[in-house]
């Protein structure tokens, strides 16, 4: 008989009717309990959670985990998207093998999983010769960690000889993508409730692939009922260079390629004008917003309430970590309301936007109604804070408090009803050990500059 588990009088809880806390069992939340209530039925255990608030586990949509060996790169600071993507694309080539790509994941993964993400996705299309498994060390590195990963297959094709930014030797075939694109799907792909790995596709941006390998992927997503994905309009150069090319703005692109369906959801998605803005909404074509890097490359500020208002899903990701150089998405909550009350007003966006975009929204992004939110029947998956910093003396409203106050780590997460970090700390994982590891990998990528 399946243990049942009452998480019982937070300080707080982002839910309905929760005061008292969630009973979990067999991996979901199967009871909110409200306030003066106690469980309907006897629990086998009880967590004191008094010293916690408790909030959805947060679900990051956007990422490039191979980028955290190249953090803070001499040659790429103080540059914009282009010439940072310039940059970075030989070094890159050069130094990221098998080796350091899973300490890369799983660095990432863990920085991630310690700020309370309980699901995560990584947009990775960087593939020099080698590097064949990328897809199959992410795996196994999710799972080592307990936490929840869409497998998110990306590609280039397109390198410098074809007018494209990549070097030729990290862009692949499009009958190679194609064909491991299927074995990836097969292998790793669950539609299921409760799924710990899904598989989306993901060719990188309308300037690094070809038309028919835009074209294809939806035949295959289909095919398999997966999701797809890309970076568009992160920029005015994106913009120019599909006017150029193709003759369209980028959004013109996508729904020449099939790409205008609820099952694609866009990376950043800024340079929108209102006619893009309400037809990508009438498809519910979902979008990552990721406040950091767009600060951090100066690339604009995505119209989160227009998009939503039009009836786009908006999610919330970090973006790779050499153009936000952190994976923590608790943090980027933060920017998030920072950025949008600069576009908006103080009014009109507040910390539950920021707590929907990284939860609710990321999860509709994902394709997925089983996560995203604390209610009966979802999984329990849950991050918890605690206020005992100096950051948070004299905060009066705790959910407000995690991201005006700038919660940074959480004290425990639980996926699928299973802890995976306690006391800060993430099971399995010596954190010390890790970071020498990484470090000494990542030096690699500064000794050829």
């Amino acid at each position: 008989m399946p243990m049942r588990l009452w998480i019982k009088d937070p300080i707080a809880i982002l839910a309905t009717g929760a005061e008292r806390g969630v009973v979990v069992e067999n991996g979901r939340i199967v009871e909110l309990v409200g306030r003066g209530a106690s469980p309907g039925k006897p629990v086998d255990e009880t967590f004191d959670a008094s010293r916690h608030v408790v909030i959805p586990g947060l679900i990051n949509t956007h990422h490039h985990f191979f980028q955290t060996l190249t953090r803070a790169h001499p040659e790429a600071i103080n540059k914009e998207l282009f010439p940072w993507l310039k940059a970075l694309y030989p070094i890159w080539a050069r130094n990221v093998t098998p080796d350091g790509f899973r300490l890369a994941t799983r660095l990432a993964l863990t920085e991630l999983l310690m700020s309370g993400c309980t699901c995560v996705s990584d947009h990775h299309y960087l593939y020099p010769a080698g590097l064949e498994s990328a897809m199959d060390i992410q795996a196994e590195e999710a799972g080592r960690l307990g936490i929840r990963m869409t497998l998110t297959r990306g590609s280039m094709n397109l390198s410098e000889k074809d007018g494209g930014l990549p070097p030729d030797t990290i862009v692949q075939d499009e009958d190679t993508i194609l064909a491991d694109c299927e074995r990836v799907l097969s292998k790793y792909h669950d539609p299921d409730q409760g799924a710990m790995l899904q598989v989306a596709l993901a060719p990188c941006a309308p300037f690094t692939v070809s038309k028919r390998l835009m074209v294809d992927s939806v035949g295959l997503a289909e095919r398999f009922d997966c999701r797809l994905h890309t970076h568009l309009a992160e920029t005015n150069d994106e913009n120019e260079y599909c006017l150029e090319h193709f003759s369209c703005r980028p959004v013109d692109y996508l729904e020449e390629c099939g790409w205008m369906s609820e099952r694609v959801w866009l990376a950043h998605g800024i340079h929108f004008n209102d006619d893009e803005v309400k037809r990508l909404g009438r498809h519910h074509v979902g979008v990552c917003h990721c406040p950091t890097s767009n600060m951090t490359l100066a690339s604009g500020q995505c119209r989160t309430k227009e998009l939503e208002a039009a009836g786009s899903p908006v999610g919330l990701g970090v973006d790779g970590s050499a153009s936000n150089d952190n994976s923590n998405l608790m943090e980027s909550l933060r920017h998030a309301l920072m950025i949008n009350r600069l576009t908006y007003d103080a009014a009109s966006v507040s910390h539950f936007d920021a707590f929907r975009w990284a939860s609710e929204g990321s999860a509709r992004c994902l394709g997925r109604a089983d996560i995203g939110a604390i209610e009966a029947g979802r999984q329990a998956d849950l991050a918890f804070y605690t206020l005992d910093e100096l950051r948070f003396s004299g905060a009066g409203d705790p959910l407000a408090a995690l991201v005006l106050c700038g919660a940074h780590t959480a004290d425990r997460v639980m996926v699928a009803g299973h802890w995976q970090v306690e006391d800060s700390r993430p099971a399995g994982v010596d954190i010390e050990r890790l970071r020498a590891e990484h470090g000494e990998a990542a030096r690699r990528f500064l000794e050829t500059v």
